[in-house]
């Protein structure tokens, strides 16, 4: 679903439009909707109301489970040492010595696999945190001020949008080297235009709203305008691209340590090992089923909880 402006369109010398009619760049997750307005409800009332959404519900409770598995593995607490090997042990079945068996190595998987959902976690949250403020920043800017700023804007986020998502952070990767860090920067740059699309199209709409052009007349700043009156009526349709970009970049993570570009071995990554595991698969299904399967687990998750966010932030959806 692609965002498009919901209020007047700005007159400026260059055209503004083509942020929104830019077409969803392959590999890119789904753009939230941008006519979503915020209710004016408190958290605890919105997180009743995730709890309410089947969807939501659903969302919330696995999204808890892979965070509470996340921060154990990065505190140490798994079952085993995700590096240590025992060959004795190597392509064990799973059982109740090893939950998920072992590798060809003697690695535990279970550990590896709980050390890979931190890992990926690690990426993706940094990924879309830079991405979330440096993409709503430019958004807010383009759509608020208009003119030559939103069309500068627009090029800059048209020459990314005409890249394939998974290309564009190849093509980054591979110029500045393998690492979290480097893979965590790739992954952000192609996700700020998403933002920069889904903070712009309502702030077209609410910066013709009669109290925005009442603090014009009155001498507000600019910066108090955007931050006061501006940024609230934004954040639902940011808040819910920011659940959504994290389940996608989950599996950007994953795709890019699976061709190699990613983590390196022997760090713990779910796309590492199951790149490692498609020459067991036949005799060692356990070795591909587990770090696939909390892949899927983790992009499902993440997306019935932007479901439910979306549900609850939106108006239309209020009791």
């Amino acid at each position: 679903m692609t965002a498009t402006p919901s209020g007047p369109q700005p007159s400026a010398p260059l055209p503004s439009t083509s942020l929104s009619a830019s077409p969803q760049p392959a590999g890119a997750p789904p753009v939230a909707d941008a006519a979503i307005e915020v209710t004016p409800i408190g958290l605890r009332a919105t997180a009743l109301r995730i709890w309410r959404d089947r969807n939501g519900k659903l969302g919330l409770v696995l999204t808890g489970a892979l965070l509470l598995v996340a921060i154990a593995a990065a505190l140490g607490v798994t079952p085993y040492d995700p590096l240590a090997q025992e060959s004795a042990q190597a392509l064990d079945g799973p059982g109740a010595r090893h939950w998920f068996g072992t590798d060809q190595f003697g690695r535990d998987i279970a550990s590896r696999t709980f050390a890979g959902v931190a890992a990926s976690l690690r990426v993706a949250a940094l990924a879309v945190a830079v991405a979330a403020l440096i993409g709503s920043l430019l958004g807010i800017v383009a759509g608020f001020f208009g003119g030559l700023v939103d069309a500068a804007v627009g090029r800059l986020a048209d020459v990314l949008f005409a890249f394939p998502a998974i290309l564009l952070a190849l093509a980054i990767v591979a110029a500045l080297g393998h690492g979290w860090l480097n893979t965590a920067i790739a992954i952000a740059v192609v996700y700020t235009p998403i933002f920069v699309r889904v903070a712009r199209g309502p702030v077209l709409s609410v910066r013709e709203h009669d109290y925005v052009k009442a603090g014009r007349v009155l001498g507000f700043s600019s910066a108090r305008l955007l931050f006061r009156h501006v940024l609230p009526n934004v954040s639902a349709p940011i808040a819910v691209q920011v659940t959504l970009a994290l389940s996608w970049a989950i599996l950007t993570e994953s795709g890019l340590s699976f061709l190699g570009l990613g983590a390196q071995p022997p760090e713990p990554s779910l796309g590492l090992m199951v790149s490692d595991a498609r020459n067991l698969a036949a005799e060692a299904w356990w070795t591909l089923a587990f770090p696939a399967a909390m892949i899927v687990v983790a992009v499902i998750a993440l997306n019935l909880l932007g479901d439910g966010l979306r549900s609850a932030l939106d108006p239309r959806q209020a009791p």
